[in-house]
């Protein structure tokens, strides 16, 4: 059993308090604060305390946990309460979820997103959990006479063996209530795991498939408006007049103006947008009038000036400078192909890279691109919000609250303690909700009005409004000696307005002489989060050129790729590698097993990948089969080490998720702009993948550890487009070097 503190850092860990019916409330400073919502709790106690964050035991035996991060889909709010049942030693059946608002002045992280949900929360929870099952044993030893060493536990029920005694938590839990909290606690070995480890089902599964109010979309009040916006047309723009006489005339409108969501001296954190701060704003009473309303606007916009503002970023305060003009893609792609053969920033530099290209017996040079991406979340963004003079109150989509509250009291002058955010269920996230623009819009327009309003976004407002996954290109050299080792890599990665390159990331600390470089180009279109940052488009890059690679030096892809991990492991370049080689190894070995890789097929055509991020490790490979000249994805193998799996079957439906994602983007995702405005504003014109053009089969295989938990969200998605890259190559007999691939090669996906 692992000894674990009851107190972290300077915070006090637990506390704990009698509730007024009887049981205990154990609360802890990790999870979200709240303000309990009891509908749906089974019998619980009456009396309710508004905590940080708490556990509560009622009298009855049932445990409530209130779940701190909002949920889009990865099943955090199920997977979180299973960690805390296990080692409290609670049978699940007796568990209710119930999600918490948020309270900024009493948490520190109240965030989903980066595949850190339950690798932040797995040792704290774990403590809390096993904690008060300690003081349910000390009060039962007291109550007993008995030693506190002989009373065991299981499924909720405190046992005496020798006297034959047992009792329910609920029958101790208000005495329990009443004993020191325990300084330091034994957590579970993990082979003494009951709950972590098997396969549960959401605990909104029922609410979502049934139509229960989860979601911000179903969110009403009594008096509410409905509010929509309307942004400049094009990126480069904003508004100079307004015409609103035919808008304000017709049947349920209320009012049309206005609004400036954020001050010119206002210092953003890196989750405010950089764009459409000025918007008009129509409200009414229903949605249809409010959008027939909107279409009746005539808005005349003028082109921006240069401007620079400051953002707090992640290390620390930096200028960021918003280019006038109207930018097309056309004009992106030149400038692009320009700077990428100039010297860039110089990132990460092992050995004589220039050297080792000069003695090479073979050099490759390959360039990779991809597009802007728009999120397209299934639920376009929505927020209600009231605001008085007294206090704010939020509800809405967001997967970092604790972000906006800072734009939030800036923007409508109330301390932060005044704003009462209530997370709904997100219908998607995928990074876009990181950005809560769309939580200060509506609380200034409850603001301007004086009346609750629920503020939605149209498809076409919402697909066209920016937070984009940023356009980059790569290029990639080797240098081969004349066995065909590789002595020498260079990437050179850069992008619109970031670069993708992760420096300290393999190949790198497996090639002695690497050099890593990279450069961006300021523009006025908003970029932010998209699964896995960064690493959804460099990933493809990197393992597309190490495929052509293999095949230059006459060595199988996977076998290759082991080559250098062995380097890496044996004999490492450099200080500074962010991966773990063995457990890098690991999976390509176990994908290579579970797909028979050596075992060809004929008239199957195969791609392998694998990458590490989000402090996980993925390998996958992908079969193609040709039906009426054109290739069909038939099954996917992906290998997974992500250490201890706390929920197999909701882990293996987030990794095909990402894995159908991730083939949809790579064939088809893009978003093109002319003269700054975006081409594609709806499903009609942006192509998503179908569910009939999904692989047939995805087999994913966990490899089995002991390792504390890390990410999984997003770790599936990146490598998927190099294996299907590297299939269709195989397939075609062409390689691909710009996404998307349905402009490269000739897609049929329909099985």
């Amino acid at each position: 059993m692992t000894l674990e503190k009851t107190t972290i850092n300077r915070r006090s860990f637990l506390k704990v308090s009698a509730l007024a019916g009887g049981g205990m409330m154990l609360s802890f400073s990790w999870l979200a604060g709240c303000k309990p919502t009891p509908d749906g709790v089974l019998a619980l106690p009456k009396a309710w305390f508004e905590l940080n964050s708490y556990i509560k035991i009622g009298e009855n035996g049932i445990v409530t946990l209130m779940a701190p991060n909002p949920e889009f889909g990865s099943n955090v709010k199920t997977s979180l309460p299973m960690i805390l049942a296990d080692e409290l030693d609670i049978d699940w059946k007796n568990v209710i979820v119930a999600q918490a608002d948020f309270f900024p002045e009493r948490f520190e992280r109240q965030f989903t997103g980066g595949s850190q949900s339950i690798r932040q929360g797995w040792k704290i929870l774990r403590t809390a959990g096993a904690t008060a099952r300690q003081m349910l044993i000390n009060a039962t030893a007291q109550a007993w006479s008995v030693p506190a060493e002989e009373i065991t536990t299981a499924d909720g029920i405190l046992h005496h063996e020798s006297s034959g005694k047992k009792a329910g938590y609920g029958e101790m839990a208000s005495r329990a209530a009443g004993v020191p909290i325990p300084e330091e606690v034994q957590l579970k070995k993990v082979s003494d795991f009951k709950i972590i480890g098997t396969s549960r089902k959401n605990v909104d599964g029922v609410n979502i498939v049934t139509g229960k109010p989860l979601f911000g979309m179903d969110y009403t009040q009594q008096g509410m408006l409905i509010a929509m916006i309307a942004h400049p047309p094009a990126f480069g723009l904003k508004v100079k007049s307004v015409e609103d006489a035919a808008a304000r005339s017709m049947p349920g409108i209320k009012d049309v103006f206005t609004i400036k969501t954020l001050s010119d001296d206002y210092e953003r954190n890196g989750f405010d947008t950089t764009t459409f701060t000025e918007l008009v704003v129509v409200v009414g009473s229903t949605t249809w009038e409010v959008m027939n309303a909107k279409k009746a606007l005539k808005i005349e916009w003028e082109e921006i000036s240069d401007s620079d503002i400051i953002v707090q970023g992640w290390g620390g305060k930096q200028t960021v400078k918003i280019p006038a003009g109207l930018e097309s893609t056309t004009g992106h792609k030149a400038k692009m192909a320009e700077m990428a053969k100039r010297p860039a920033n110089v990132l990460r530099k092992d050995g004589d890279p220039e050297g080792a290209f000069k003695k090479a017996a073979k050099i490759l040079e390959r360039t990779y691109s991809a597009p802007y991406l728009a999120h397209n979340t299934m639920e376009p963004v929505n927020c209600f919000a009231h605001v008085t003079a007294e206090k704010a109150e939020i509800f809405g989509p967001i997967q970092a609250p604790e972000f906006i509250v800072q734009s939030l009291s800036a923007r409508l002058g109330l301390p932060k303690e005044k704003i009462h955010i209530k997370l709904a269920r997100m219908g998607g996230g995928f990074g876009q909700r990181a950005y809560g623009h769309h939580m200060v819009e509506a609380a200034v327009i409850s603001q301007k009005i004086n009346a609750p309003v629920k503020m939605v976004y149209t498809r076409e407002d919402d697909m066209t409004y920016g937070i984009y996954r940023p356009t980059y290109v790569a290029t990639y050299k080797a240098a081969l000696d004349n066995d065909n080792n590789l002595i020498g890599f260079q990437v050179r990665g850069g992008g619109i307005p970031e670069h993708p390159v992760h420096a300290n990331r393999f190949p790198a600390g497996a090639v002695e002489n690497y050099l890593a470089e990279g450069w961006q180009l300021d523009s006025n279109i908003t970029i932010g989060a998209f699964r896995a940052p960064r690493s959804n488009f460099i990933a493809g890059a990197e393992q597309s050129f190490l495929d052509e690679v293999a095949e230059l030096a006459g060595k199988d892809p996977i076998e290759f790729r082991l080559e250098l991990l062995e380097r890496a492991r044996n004999n490492p370049v450099g200080s500074n590698n962010d991966y773990d080689a063995d457990r890098y190894a690991g999976v390509l070995k176990l994908v290579k097993e579970k797909s028979k890789w050596l075992e060809t097929q004929a008239d199957v055509y195969r791609g392998v990948s694998a990458y590490f991020c989000h402090n996980s490790y993925v390998a996958e490979v992908l079969d193609i089969v040709i039906k009426n000249n054109n290739p069909v994805v038939q099954k996917v193998y992906a290998a997974v080490d992500c250490g201890i799996v706390v929920n197999p079957d909701a882990a293996t439906n987030m990794g095909e998720g990402g894995i159908v994602d991730g083939i949809g983007n790579a064939l088809y995702g893009e978003m093109t702009f002319q003269n700054g405005v975006p081409e594609k504003n709806n499903f009609d014109k942006y192509r998503m993948i179908r569910h009939s053009e999904a692989p047939k089969s995805i087999e994913i295989h966990f490899v089995q550890s002991e390792t504390d938990p890390t990410g999984l969200g997003e770790p599936l998605f990146p490598p998927v487009f190099a294996a299907l890259a590297n299939a269709l190559y195989k397939a075609k007999n062409k390689r691909l070097y710009d996404q998307p691939f349905v402009s490269g090669v000739t897609i049929d996906l329909k099985t």
